[in-house]
């Protein structure tokens, strides 16, 4: 099953048509903190759809100042040339696509399973 990482996270970009109009674009992407908090940030972000539903169903939070350390370790990442990574922030740790900026999966790292990740080449601590 492939993941949809097209789902644009923040503020829509400024309309230039009728392809650009509220009917297109996706529902809302997570709970409204989540979402407000996103596009506050405004970081170019995005939410994968498998992440979206992680993180309703998890209730994880994100606030302004965890994005802002989130987009800083997504920055880290691709200096040193990362493709796929988990950003530990605090207790939440998220798998990230660092080219596409898109993430894949959140949790809370004392949830989960097993707590495996696969398909990753760096963890970031942020």
């Amino acid at each position: 099953m492939a993941l949809d990482r097209t789902i644009p996270i923040g503020p829509p970009p400024a309309a230039t048509g009728a392809a650009a109009g509220p009917a297109n674009r996706p529902g809302p992407v997570a709970g409204a903190s989540f979402q407000q908090a996103l596009q506050r940030a405004g970081q170019g972000i995005q939410l994968s759809r498998h992440a979206q539903k992680r993180v309703e169903t998890r209730d994880l939070e994100l606030d302004p100042a965890r994005l802002s350390r989130l987009n800083t370790a997504i920055n880290r990442a691709a200096e040193k040339g990362a493709r796929n990574s988990v950003v530990m922030l605090d207790g939440l740790a998220v798998v990230v696509d660092i080219n596409q900026r898109t993430v894949v999966t959140a949790m809370n790292a004392q949830q989960g399973k097993e707590r495996v990740f696969t398909n990753i080449d760096s963890v970031v601590i942020a």
